[in-house]
């Protein structure tokens, strides 16, 4: 998918089309790229494809359902207590597959478009403590936040096995 394959008609089709453009950057990253591949960490960055896609899939879930729609989710950020939460998202092991992160990461992805159409630009966020933000100010900062991620997966992928470009 490229920007001119989704409409730009109003702001929210903007907004969302370039989310989904990132995500599915994101995706294509990890594609034919074995579990093994995938949790390497092939540059001088403790980043790995699989650790990417995790992390992603996480805060996918966190921004929408948590932050937007004010749900709370049973042992879910920002319930537990782990110190150093931020590396505990991008750690991966051998229980971690490509398949399984890929298919949570739509899946949230498509829990995330409900809780958007359901929503003006102008709601503001459920969580008490982000009420001053909106839907809007999460769309453009997950169009960033997912577009840096699907960067650091391009430049990963190319270490891995050559393969370049985001389309």
């Amino acid at each position: 998918m490229t920007a001119h394959q989704f409409s730009t008609a109003t702001e929210r089709d903007a907004l969302c089309g370039f989310l989904d453009k990132q995500r599915a950057d994101l995706l294509r990253k990890v594609e034919g790229v074995s579990d093994t591949d995938a949790r390497r960490t092939p540059t001088v960055s403790s980043l790995s494809l699989l650790g990417l896609l995790k992390h992603s899939a996480l805060w996918e879930r966190r921004w929408f359902q948590v932050i937007v729609a004010g749900r709370t989710l049973p042992g879910e950020w920002p319930e537990p207590e782990i110190e150093d939460w931020r590396e505990e998202d991008f750690r991966v092991g051998e229980q971690d597959t490509v398949k399984q992160w890929a298919a949570f990461f739509e899946e949230q992805a498509a829990i995330s478009r409900e809780i958007i159409a359901g929503l003006a630009l102008e709601a503001p966020c459920g969580r008490p403590d982000l009420m001053d933000r909106n839907l809007r100010w999460v769309l453009l900062h997950m169009i960033e936040e997912t577009a840096r991620h699907a960067g650091h997966a391009d430049i990963i992928r190319e270490t891995l096995d050559g393969s370049t470009g985001m389309y």
